[in-house]
């Protein structure tokens, strides 16, 4: 991206998408600018010092990542158990993805000197690291079948065990930058998926509380 979109138009990108987030969150709440405020601060303190470190950025760029879509459940006070398991499902893929992340870019973590996981402590561990928590993924997803709420979203895990099984074996060959890229995109689409196969979750479930709140 670097080579094609100028770090000026970047820059003015984000601060004019940032503005826009706040504004909308003004609409809801000042709870929800506040929040927003805070999230925009936290992005780029994570971008120019935790990014930099092992565990801080890893850990950092997880939870940032799943933040945003979970503050939702949270402001509306919505703690159903489903819910709950489903984040651990999505922290741990996404904690998955940002290690597979650190593996693609390693070459140019090490120019700019940035300690990042696979920096640190080296490809080998990286992949053990990564297959733990794929294995650690099955658990929330067995859970979850136990829910009738979950309905058709079933599907969608019965086809994630297939694919966090297929990673987890390609992984642990996986040699080439090319090769890491192949699996970085192919969580963030099992991500996607995840994400707009919510609408076959039992509606009232992600609805109930909310509706409840604007009463």
């Amino acid at each position: 991206m670097d080579n094609y979109v100028k770090q000026s138009t970047k820059l003015s990108l984000y601060f004019f998408l940032n503005f826009l987030g706040f504004t909308f969150g003004l609409f809801v709440s000042l709870k929800s600018a506040m929040f927003f405020s805070v999230y925009i601060f936290s992005i780029w303190f994570y971008s120019h010092k935790l990014k930099r470190y092992a565990f801080t950025g890893l850990i950092s760029a997880t939870v940032l990542t799943i933040l945003p879509f979970f503050a939702v459940f949270v402001y509306y006070k919505n703690f159903s158990k489903i819910i709950f398991v489903h984040a651990i499902f999505l922290f741990l893929v996404i904690m998955v993805r940002e290690l597979i992340k650190d593996l693609e870019n390693i070459k140019g973590a090490i120019v700019n000197n940035y300690k990042t996981f696979s920096v640190v402590y080296g490809e080998l561990k990286t992949k053990q690291l990564s297959l733990f928590l794929l294995l650690s993924t099955f658990f929330p997803i067995i859970i979850l079948f136990s829910y009738p709420a979950l309905s058709y979203m079933r599907f969608y895990f019965y086809a994630a065990l297939i694919t966090l099984s297929f990673v987890g074996i390609y992984l642990w060959k996986a040699k080439r930058q090319n090769q890491y890229r192949f699996l970085h995109n192919i969580l963030k689409l099992l991500l996607l998926v995840g994400v707009l196969s919510l609408v076959f979750i039992d509606t009232s479930l992600l609805l109930e509380k909310v509706i409840d709140r604007l009463h």
